[in-house]
């Protein structure tokens, strides 16, 4: 089976006190142990860095940590797919005749890799956003 993993989803399995740790935790194993294969979009690496360096733990993630983990969890386990021009004027046309404006861009470029990557399933924890961007491709959303 082959999904991408959302940032929402990534996070909370790579940090022990998220809420969504033990649901997330097991894409990711499974992931590692080559029981599923995972995308994730290139800018999910980025977002993944910015969240995992200024959640609000004690102590805070520091940035050597936040690569490390994103290193040995991420880049030494899972596709990274690249969109192109090409590919980011789609989901903008897309947007502006669904009406869709602000945060929905990031969840729209995701959706579009997804579809672009032919994935079985996106497993993000922010469904609703995802069936909203794209609803054509609503059957492949899953939550942890």
């Amino acid at each position: 089976m082959k999904v991408l993993l959302d940032t929402s989803v990534l996070v909370a399995a790579m940090v022990e006190a998220h809420p969504g740790h033990l649901r997330a935790l097991p894409w990711l194993q499974q992931t590692k142990q080559g029981k599923i294969t995972a995308i994730v979009v290139s800018h999910t690496l980025a977002e993944l860095y910015s969240v995992l360096t200024s959640l609000p733990l004690q102590p805070r993630i520091s940035p050597s940590t936040a690569w490390h983990l994103i290193k040995e969890n991420i880049l030494s386990t899972v596709e990274v797919v690249n969109l192109s021009q090409e590919d980011y004027k789609a989901v903008l046309e897309h947007l502006s005749q669904q009406n869709l404006a602000g945060g929905a861009t990031y969840d729209a470029l995701i959706a579009h890799a997804a579809s672009k990557a032919g994935v079985d399933q996106l497993v993000t924890f922010n469904e609703k956003d995802f069936r909203k961007v794209y609803p054509s491709l609503s059957r492949m959303v899953v939550v942890p």
